[in-house]
């Protein structure tokens, strides 16, 4: 995909050779005759010149692409050195792995408990289908639910984005399938004997095993991501060094780049590689003059790749679509381009609204009010041209019009459609900067990853020198772009981009579009700063994000000034020997990290609920529990850990109750209406908090202070269940209650 673009680039350059578009481009040699007579004499071009040669189909490949042989060879280093990366990527991923939870010595029940909170809900829709007669039956049990949100049958391809899920599933039947008719083993069992008086298991390993087969696709998936980081830094910055840079970058700083390898499942494992792709197809775009339909057709089709598989996708593409407006804002992006970015996100926005079965998320998003009222405000520029003199004041207004608009726009959708799923977010962000507290939020700002930033955060940064190296990239851009803005205010039209002039962009002042890319990859690490700043979780678009800038010490475009190309690199070489000192420590400690995953507790709850419950029986609890309840004994659950759904917090809000102050019979009618039969009682939800005010009695006093005060119902509960319920069940972690059966007018 990457050398096709690149083809369009060649294509769409003047006949003269540009010598900053030469900089930047280490894939393709844009010169014309000295460049081509440079590599003639060499017995390796001539092999590749000559089609009866050792490599005729090298020399086919070269001419449909239209490559001369040195920049041909340029190439294939560039993606050898790619497949490198990610073959590295995809092996560290697999050891961490491995070594946190001995994954390959584990029980099939113990693979399964290791996949906790939403990784056990998503993971239990692949078993599903593989598990279901055919495939087409397992995509409808997954399509019409009643063991998710007992009673109610619901769509959960719709609701939590499995596609990833569907496509796995598939493969996964075709592999075996075909394994199975050739006579051809997929895995290795073995039994294990785990001491201590426990049962031996049998632990199975190789691409037949379900478990093993999901992750192993997990991690080639971010594997091919960090080939995508090479080429990505390396197109970008123009130099196969800017791709070392932000690859080694991504390495120092593992930790806090991403959690694929404990975290598997999540929606982010398999959505985040393809904003890669999105942002590196969106960099060739910026970069070229006249981009082609194919650009923006695979610029589409990564965006729908990224958006499909995670709910909180367009949230980040909302960061992006206000990048690339304050980018066009202040001239470096012309109005056509601009408008064809968007019509290819309204695109994508579209099919992928139809693919979820008519999410209404998707279209009462900030994400899609922000495509339309951006599209009014280029429409109506002309009228803003003549209202305002252009220069500050005209962009003020733009960015407030566009705020304002945005914002009455998305309530209205909201209204129309009766539309609140999303409404928690909205009070995520209100207390974050208020003292405004309810149940939903604080089960979110309790989590450490929904807090602010921890300070540890910056300092890592510091010691790698990721954080210095970025501050100093996007110090040389701000200057320019400060010097374009002061040259336009002075010089007024003669220095701006035409408004208007429809569909031709040659028009389009060539210093300041060349400069595009470098002011929205530094709008873009603002916006990711300003959200890792309000919850720590989102780091994980930031780290990545500061890698890809750091390849911009590379840049002659940026750093020509200090001298030749040898003394760049021996700049370059010094910094990276700088942050290796502490890039190699961090790396150390990942892979000191060695474990052995058990849940004896667990496991027994899920033994006797299999041995000794009806397969209908209804179960509610804590979210992460209900999780391995549904995906290891099949059991109908009332609440999950999916709480995006504004039905779902309510349904939620009802279950932990139990962890309130409330009367017991309160608790009791609550859950004799939602039809549960048993309720997994956890001491340590009870009395557990991550910081004060954060246990659940404690807020469920912001929620119920009439109550505040009184001993809380789950102590009362682990003491003695009755008379409102009886107990069944009970180790040194759970506790199961059995509810009385409800009648039939309670119901």
């Amino acid at each position: 995909m990457v050398v096709k673009t690149r083809k369009q680039n060649v294509k769409d350059q003047p006949p003269q050779p540009n010598v900053d578009d030469r900089d930047r481009s280490p894939f393709v040699s844009p010169g014309t005759g000295k460049s081509r007579r440079a590599g003639k004499g060499t017995p390796f071009n001539s092999l590749l010149h000559n089609k009866n040669g050792l490599f005729p189909g090298f020399s086919f490949i070269r001419s449909k692409l239209g490559l001369t042989p040195s920049a041909f060879v340029k190439l294939g280093i560039t993606l050898v050195l790619a497949a490198l990366a990610g073959y590295l990527h995809w092996y560290h991923l697999s050891r961490l792995f491995e070594n946190d939870r001995h994954f390959s010595h584990l029980s099939g029940l113990e693979k399964e408990m290791a996949f906790r909170t939403e990784m056990g809900l998503y993971y239990s829709y692949f078993k599903t289908i593989i598990e279901a007669p055919t495939f087409l039956n397992g995509l409808y049990l997954v399509m019409n639910d009643r063991l998710t949100e007992y009673p109610l049958v619901i769509n959960t391809l719709k609701r939590f984005n499995l596609y990833p899920e569907v496509v796995l599933a598939s493969w996964y039947r075709i592999y075996t399938d075909i394994m199975e008719f050739f006579g051809l083993p997929t895995k290795m069992c073995w039994s294990i004997n785990r001491g201590e008086g426990m049962a031996a298991v049998d632990g199975c390993e190789g691409m037949g095993d379900p478990a093993y087969f999901y992750v192993t696709f997990v991690f080639l998936l971010n594997g091919l991501m960090m080939s995508l980081f090479f080429i990505y830094g390396t197109y970008l910055s123009g130099s196969r060094l800017g791709g070392m840079v932000t690859v080694l970058c991504f390495f120092f700083n593992h930790g806090e780049s991403t959690r694929v390898m404990w975290t598997p499942p999540l929606r982010e494992s398999f959505s985040y590689p393809f904003l890669v792709l999105q942002m590196l197809l969106l960099t060739h775009i910026l970069r070229t003059r006249n981009p082609s339909k194919k650009a923006m057709w695979a610029l589409a089709i990564s965006n729908l790749c990224f958006m499909l598989p995670w709910q909180f996708a367009q949230f980040v593409l909302l960061t992006q679509v206000a990048s690339l407006f304050a980018s066009y804002i202040l001239g470096y992006i012309s109005p056509t381009k601009m408008q064809s970015l968007l019509v290819t996100h309204m695109i994508t926005l579209a099919v992928c609204f139809v693919l979820m079965f008519g999410n209404s998320m998707l279209l009462t998003s900030f994400y899609a009010s922000s495509l339309v009222s951006i599209w009014g405000m280029i429409a109506l520029r002309d009228k803003f041209a003549g209202a305002f003199k252009p220069g500050l004041i005209t962009w003020v207004m733009q960015g407030l019009v566009c705020v304002v608009s945005t914002v009455i726009l998305k309530f209205m959708l909201s209204a129309v459609f009766g539309a609140s799923d999303d409404a928690h977010i909205s009070s995520l962000i209100k207390s974050k900067f208020t003292s405004y507290k309810d149940f939903d939020t604080m089960m979110y700002t309790c989590a450490a990853e929904f807090d602010f930033m921890e300070i540890e955060t910056p300092l890592r940064y510091i010691k790698t020198l990721l954080l210095p190296i970025n501050m100093l990239v996007v110090a040389v851009i701000a200057g320019r772009t400060i010097q374009d803005v002061v040259r336009f205010l002075r010089e007024g039209e003669k220095y701006s981009v035409k408004p208007e002039d429809d569909d031709d962009d040659d028009d389009e002042h060539p210093e300041m579009l060349a400069k595009g890319e470098l002011v929205y990859h530094s709008l873009q690490l603002i916006a990711f700063v300003v959200l890792a700043m309000l919850i720590m979780r989102l780091k994980l678009f930031l780290t990545p994000h500061m890698c890809i800038m750091a390849s911009l010490i590379c840049s002659k475009q940026l750093f020509g000034w200090i001298g030749e190309k040898f003394k760049l690199h021996v700049m370059v070489f010094g910094i990276l020997s700088i942050m290796a000192m502490q890039g190699a420590a961090n790396l150390q400690a990942q892979w000191g990290i060695m474990g052995e995953f058990s849940n004896l507790p667990q496991e027994q709850l899920l033994d006797w609920i299999r041995d000794n419950t009806p397969p209908n029986s209804v179960f509610a609890g804590a979210m992460p529990t209900m999780a391995s309840v549904k995906l290891s004994a099949g059991r109908p659950i009332v609440n999950h850990p999916h709480y995006e759904d504004a039905g779902l917090r309510e349904r939620t809000k009802l279950v932990y109750a139990m962890y309130s102050r409330k009367s017991a019979e309160v608790v009791k009618r609550n859950l004799m209406q939602m039809e549960v039969d048993y309720f997994v009682l956890e001491d340590s939800w009870c009395t557990r908090r991550s910081r004060p005010g954060c246990s659940m009695p404690e807020i469920w006093d912001v929620e119920d202070p009439q109550n505040a005060g009184k001993v809380p119902l789950c102590t009362l509960m682990s003491r003695d269940s009755r008379p409102h319920f009886a107990t069944v069940f009970h180790n040194n972690v759970y506790k199961v209650l059995k509810v009385p059966k409800a009648s039939k007018e309670l119901r």
